[in-house]
């Protein structure tokens, strides 16, 4: 076993985390349950939108793996039901390339997608950062910090963002995105050192991930409140 793979299974082992994979593409879901069950989690597999939401009230799992291409009840729709049930972190997977599907899929509450065919080592590397994220956010709650960019306030311990008074509703990974902006307002970040900062990674394959998530945060805050910095990356605009 190589370095890299024994440091990606060292902080959740011990711990169990438990994951529901939702997949209707039996081969993939076998193969995605046993190399994470080889990392060390609980995994629990569904095979259609139904079956997954029974499942995840039952196993209440740390972090689904969603497809967004379900019979029946489809990936965006179970999406939408868990986190109105229970917010977790969702992972989807997803085979259409067209970045419209991408943003739906983020504005219904998926934390990050991953684009199919995938690798095995990308999808743990994804699972890993998205648990870390969470465990880092319960942290941070305990700080008592509002933050405010132009007309933008956010209050980091109740993880709730404000535009002109108006709540925004954020994913957890477009908070984690803007909160990072909002530390250095003005300053250019680079796709890389984002992906670094919030998802936990830097791989030069994964940097369209963070041109998602800002588009997103635009839909939701306002076109002018991320700027492009063409070829390098993203700033928060004072305002």
């Amino acid at each position: 076993m190589s370095s890299a793979q024994g440091a990606s299974r060292l902080p959740y082992v011990a711990e169990q985390r438990r994951i529901l994979v939702v997949e209707d593409d039996v081969t993939i879901a076998l193969a995605v349950r046993n190399r994470l069950a080889a990392e060390g989690f609980d995994v629990r597999v569904a095979g259609d939108g139904q079956d997954a939401l029974v499942q995840y009230g039952r196993a209440e799992p740390d972090l689904v793996i969603l497809d967004r291409l379900l019979p029946g009840l489809d990936g965006l729709e179970v999406c939408r039901r868990m986190q109105a049930a229970r917010p977790v972190p969702v992972l989807m997977l997803t085979a259409l390339g067209d970045e419209t599907d991408v943003l739906v899929g983020l504005g219904v509450g998926a934390d990050d997608y991953l684009a199919k065919p995938f690798s095995m080592r990308e999808l743990v590397a994804r699972i890993h950062a998205l648990l870390r994220r969470v465990e880092r956010a319960s942290q941070l709650a305990v700080e008592d910090t509002v933050i405010r960019v132009g007309e933008v306030e956010i209050d980091t311990a109740a993880r709730r963002v404000f535009v002109r008074g108006a709540e925004a509703q954020l994913t957890r990974t477009e908070f984690d995105l803007l909160r990072r902006l909002a530390e250095r307002p003005g300053q250019v970040f680079e796709r890389d050192r984002l992906l670094s900062d919030v998802w936990g990674f830097s791989e030069a394959a994964a940097t369209r991930t963070v041109d998602s998530h800002v588009r997103a945060l635009r839909r939701k805050l306002g076109s002018d409140v991320v700027r492009t910095v063409h070829g390098v990356g993203y700033a928060l605009v004072r305002q």
